[in-house]
């Protein structure tokens, strides 16, 4: 599957299921063992179980494959693996403590949402034009010890 499709698979399944602060990263420089990583955040151990069952159920329904899923049985940190994206869906305290941002963060991918397009889905077209202009920004500063 391409990876803008699925990308934009993984963004509308997640906004589906009500996820907040969707972030989806370019880590094809860093590594080759996936080309994105999305970050997301669910409020409760039952939202982050259900936005990782949307993420899984709309891959598999798109033909995709579902490689891994991890912590689904607690629901404060679900990781799903389509292979060439990693999604991780985590409670806010988790991920601002994790800050998986810092590692991954290097080069966003912006991505219309149904926010933005007064309640429609960004289509592929749109993804395609902002894939090429992906923010380069420099890496984030690392945080000082206390």
């Amino acid at each position: 599957m391409d990876i803008r499709k699925l990308q934009r698979l993984i963004v509308d399944a997640l906004e589906d299921v009500k996820a907040q602060d969707i972030k989806v990263f370019n880590t094809s420089h860093l590594t080759a063992l996936f080309d994105r990583v999305v970050i997301a955040s669910g409020t409760s151990n039952r939202q982050t179980k259900a936005l990782a069952a949307s993420v899984r159920d709309k891959v598999k329904e798109a033909g995709g494959d579902i490689v891994s899923m991890e912590g689904e049985d607690v629901g404060e940190w679900v990781l799903v693996d389509t292979g060439d994206a990693i999604v991780h869906i985590m409670q806010p305290a988790l991920r601002q403590y994790y800050n998986l941002e810092e590692i991954w963060g290097e080069k966003p991918v912006r991505l219309k949402t149904a926010g933005t397009k007064a309640g429609a889905k960004a289509s592929a077209q749109d993804d395609e034009e902002d894939e090429d202009d992906a923010l380069e920004s420099p890496a984030p500063a690392r945080r000082k010890a206390k």
